[in-house]
């Protein structure tokens, strides 16, 4: 069996929300009104991306120096190569920006994993522009569209499983034959009574790639209620 493993990055790669953190650093005017929007569900996470990024002064020299302080959950890389080898499919999945995802990857030697996100665009004066290459075209909610990196696995024959610990990880855990959840997105499938499983660490997620025959389970029973 073919598995589909698409990870979140900020909070679940990264034990850190980088992305909020970096926009909280070079944000001299503070947040935005529609973060309170987006949490509350009126707000979509392009709109409140951008919205952020208006704020922000920083060069990607700045910026790079700032997030290369945090670091990823030491155990995804040893999640990553035991999946490769069982010729499973890993894909980083992030509505974070993608210069910082690449070099955290890039920095524990995984810069071959195939990975999605936003970009960013740093300019001279120090103001930038983010672009949304992975959203989908009839959608105008997330700037990064997990429910189809989910949905083309899935049409490739791979059981997948969403990773993730947020409010960017609702779509792609809808679309998702089994989901690993903590954080703000186990809370959110509790209240909807959205099957998961929750982690704490990837040593947790270690633990559940390598018993493929709960994700064949999961996979069936999800199929039994949509």
């Amino acid at each position: 069996m073919r598995i589909a493993w698409l990870c979140d990055f900020d909070g679940t790669i990264s034990p850190s929300d980088i992305g909020a953190a970096f926009v909280q650093r070079f944000s001299p005017a503070g947040a935005v009104p529609e973060l309170d929007g987006w949490l509350a569900g009126r707000v979509g996470h392009r709109e409140l991306t951008r919205a952020q990024c208006e704020r922000v002064r920083a060069t990607r020299e700045e910026a790079l120096e700032f997030t290369r302080g945090f670091d990823i959950d030491p155990g995804f890389a040893t999640f990553a190569r035991e999946a490769h080898a069982r010729a499973d499919a890993v894909m980083v999945v992030s509505e974070g920006f993608d210069f910082y995802v690449a070099d955290a990857l890039e920095r524990a030697g995984l810069g071959w994993l195939p990975r999605a996100a936003n970009q960013l665009d740093f300019r001279a004066d120090r103001t930038v522009e983010p672009r949304f290459p992975f959203a989908h075209e009839d959608c105008a909610d997330c700037g990064n569209c997990k429910a189809r990196h989910v949905r083309e696995h899935g049409d490739r024959g791979y059981h997948t499983v969403l990773v993730g610990d947020g409010l960017s990880d609702r779509h792609g855990a809808l679309a998702a034959d089994r989901v690993l959840a903590r954080g703000a997105l186990r809370e959110w499938c509790e209240a909807g009574s959205v099957a998961h499983d929750a982690f704490r660490d990837f040593a947790d997620v270690i633990e559940h790639a390598r018993r493929p025959d709960r994700v064949a389970a999961a996979a069936a029973a999800r199929e039994g209620t949509r």
